[in-house]
């Protein structure tokens, strides 16, 4: 029988080598700081209405966006750097993108990047709440609006962006052939979206493994809201259902925890070990309550949860999917 092609650094099944550091803890990990904020444009919008929740600001989706989710949202982009060797985007855009829009744009630290790589574009970022910073690149403009409803815009673009959206949406077939339409001839959509799921090469983690339970939890959790939160491999086919060609995709694990050999992905996991808890108290409010588990469970779930992040003997990961599709050309 001839072999199998050899595992690739984008197809996810490449086994992460494990480290052995004994007490060296994390003291040799360098995060390095992105810069979120720059050049001299302000964000004007009138629209500033929120509700509250749990002690957490809460809006049409079930997870909050206070300041301890905003936070996370830009410690994941830091880490996605890392992870991607500093790409902010995948698809073949050329090196004069003229017309961008990044969809659920969140705390703008994206689109602001990008606007700050590609001075060529006018980059639009989307999102339903005003939360992003005053001062822009001044290729930049930030929109609050629902990229589930008709788009406000416009069209003609030669890259429409998504990144952490699809798991959240209620209808991504829709969001997609929207953002076909959307699209210049020749144009490329791009998606990416972590698993919400953690696997293991070694045989270190159990079936009742906390960390695994929770994404467990929360995917019976979100599928009450009517999103799939593990969305991200289909999101190929459903790029092609919409019309999209040329699709192609790439996989990156992801550890939790700081045991891997490798000093790059050990930043990684120090970086996913951190969003993780940081993402348990959002967990703990709309989506859990939803489960009917009771204030006293979910303390005691989530203390458990807690523990298990802290462990380095079970060897983790989830999976970072980069799904590009391009509209035909003519």
């Amino acid at each position: 029988m001839a072999a199998g092609p050899e595992p690739t650094e984008y197809d996810g099944e490449a086994v992460i080598e494990v480290g052995d550091y004994g007490d060296a803890g994390d003291s040799d990990l360098d995060p390095l700081d992105f810069d979120a904020e720059s050049a001299n444009t302000s964000i004007t919008s009138s629209i500033y209405k929120h509700s509250y929740e749990n002690g957490r600001r809460d809006g049409k989706y079930p997870i909050p966006n206070d300041d301890i989710e905003q936070n996370r949202e830009d410690m994941k982009h830091a880490m996605v750097l890392e992870l991607t060797d500093g790409k902010l985007v995948h698809a073949p855009i050329g090196d004069n993108p003229q017309k961008v829009i990044d969809l659920g744009t969140g705390t703008g630290i994206w689109a602001i990047d990008f606007a700050d790589k590609y001075p060529s574009a006018q980059v639009t970022g989307v999102d339903l709440s005003p939360i992003q910073p005053s001062w822009i690149p001044p290729n930049l403009k930030f929109l609050v609006d629902d990229v589930e409803d008709e788009w406000l815009a416009g069209t003609d673009y030669d890259l429409v962006y998504a990144r952490n959206l699809a798991p959240l949406v209620k209808d991504f077939p829709k969001l997609l052939k929207r953002s076909f339409e959307n699209l210049k001839p020749g144009g490329w959509i791009e998606t990416a979206d972590f698993s919400a799921n953690v696997d293991c090469d070694d045989g270190t983690m159990k079936p009742d493994w906390p960390l695994k339970v929770f994404w467990d939890k929360v995917q019976d959790a979100m599928t009450i809201f009517g999103t799939e939160i593990r969305v991200a491999p289909r999101v190929g086919a459903l790029m092609a259902e919409a019309g999209f060609v040329n699709v192609t995709r790439k996989v990156f694990k992801v550890p939790v925890g700081t045991w891997p050999l490798d000093k790059t992905l050990r930043l990684v996991g120090l970086y996913m070990r951190t969003v993780t808890g940081d993402f348990l108290g959002a967990a703990a409010s709309k989506p859990f309550q939803k489960l009917g588990m009771s204030e006293a469970e979910i303390e005691v779930f989530l203390a458990s949860v807690r523990r298990a992040l802290g462990s380095e003997a079970v060897h983790c990961y989830g999976r970072y999917y980069v799904w590009s599709g391009q509209k035909p050309e003519g």
